[in-house]
């Protein structure tokens, strides 16, 4: 995570300006019906979102919206009428983008651009003064989770996110989420990030991360975190999963990572994350009993799937099997002490320590400790300012944005992660049998 003090002070001054849109007014009045327009029924998102009563609908209109919003009524949906035309602007200026602290609210069908903390945030922190920190800083250490109980589902689709100061999308203290065919570029922390959450029960799919210092992000988030046929390319990082002492509710465990592409994610033209991290396909540091298995993980400069253990927190019971990793610094690195680790499968060209799938092959018993494997050595190139990472292309839009939408509840339903198979192709979002 980015823990830059001149990016926290920004966002403080940031936060303090008003809204060039303005904010919701006391004599706003609820529109007949369950839909209320913008800029139709309402001046500005925020006016809209002040009067919307549970089981509405927030139906945007073509234009730039110069406003941070908050979402804290249950069951809103926020939804643009044209994907690539409904534009929420930070000016890089304002905190956050769109915060959703209202249980089973969803977000689809937009674009969240140019903030200095998070395009759009799902989080049971209802502090807005800690949400202006990136609702993931030193404030919550640890996480009060009696007075910021995790919000209860939460659904992100179709929302085109780039260029913020920290996270394109970001789940933090929120169970039962969706993300789904998305797109994120530009993010000066992490594309999408997954984090301080059990039972998490969160699927991410379908999604495209490019142009990130990572592109997603699972830390501290345990339990039913399921990251399934993505494209995760052209990144510094691809794919980490964490345990740290930054956050509350370590260690993570349980995440499961399959049918992903994760190729090339070495690109100098994104912003340098703080860590330095970069070349990295799958980063594994301090996670337990998670399931890497059938992804794509090619041409990342420094290593392809590499298992560590940070201070305080051993990685353990890590399963990475049946992947494709070829054309990378290192494919396979384990680095971790617990002989627990283990791989098969992976069609590795290189392996670290030689040998590794035969002395930590899964299902093996009473192996001993191994020598520790190393990446690739890869000096980071010099990153660019998050604001100036060219804007993504035109993405997919709703077909039907009149269609009646329903509650993010029961989220996120059947998880099937043997619908995923090993993709075969590296530049294309994989397809789910």
């Amino acid at each position: 995570m980015v823990r830059l003090s001149v990016l926290v002070a920004a966002v403080a001054l940031g936060a303090t300006g008003c809204s060039t849109s303005g904010s919701a007014s006391a004599d706003a009045k609820h529109p007949a019906g369950t839909v209320l327009r913008v800029p139709q029924d309402f001046h500005t998102v925020q006016q809209a979102v002040g009067v919307a009563r549970s089981g509405d609908t927030v139906l945007i209109g073509p234009g730039v919206y110069r406003e941070s919003v908050q979402v804290t009524t249950p069951d809103v949906v926020l939804r643009g009428t044209d994907r690539n035309a409904v534009v929420f602007d930070g000016g890089v200026r304002l905190a956050n983008g769109i915060t959703v602290t209202g249980a089973g609210s969803v977000v689809e069908n937009l674009t969240v651009r140019d903030y200095l903390a998070n395009g759009v945030l799902f989080t049971g922190v209802t502090d807005q003064k800690l949400q202006q920190h990136g609702a993931g800083g030193s404030a919550y250490n640890p996480l009060d989770t009696t007075r910021f109980p995790a919000v209860q589902g939460f659904r992100a689709t179709r929302v085109t996110s780039y260029d913020n100061g920290l996270y394109g999308i970001y789940a933090f203290d929120a169970h039962g989420g969706l993300i789904e065919d998305s797109y994120t570029s530009g993010q000066a922390d992490s594309g999408i990030y997954v984090g301080q959450c059990r039972p998490c029960d969160t699927l991410v799919r379908g999604n495209t991360m490019t142009r990130n210092a990572v592109g997603i992000e699972i830390t501290n988030a345990s339990e039913g975190v399921s990251v399934l046929g993505n494209l995760v390319t052209g990144n510094r990082v691809g794919v980490t999963i964490n345990s740290n002492d930054q956050e509350a509710l370590a260690p993570q465990h349980g995440a499961v990572l399959v049918g992903n592409v994760i190729t090339d994610n070495n690109a100098a033209d994104t912003p340098e994350q703080a860590d330095g991290g970069f070349g990295i396909g799958i980063g594994i540091g301090g996670g337990t009993g998670d399931l890497v298995q059938r992804n794509l993980v090619q041409g990342n400069t420094a290593v392809g799937v590499i298992i560590t253990d940070p201070p305080g927190h051993p990685a353990s019971g890590d399963q990475v099997t049946g992947n494709r990793v070829t054309g990378n610094g290192e494919d396979l690195v384990l680095a971790a002490a617990d002989p627990d680790n283990c791989f098969s499968g992976n069609q590795p060209t290189t392996q670290s320590p030689a040998g590794l799938e035969d002395l930590a092959g899964c299902g093996a018993n009473g192996r001993g400790s191994l020598p520790s494997g190393r990446a690739a050595s890869v000096q980071a190139p010099p990153g660019v300012p998050f604001s100036q990472v060219p804007a993504p292309p035109a993405q997919p839009s709703m077909s039907d944005t009149t269609a009646a939408a329903g509650p993010a509840t029961r989220l996120p339903g059947t998880v099937d992660p043997n619908a995923y198979p090993l993709p075969t192709e590296a530049g294309a979002v994989p397809v789910r049998h």
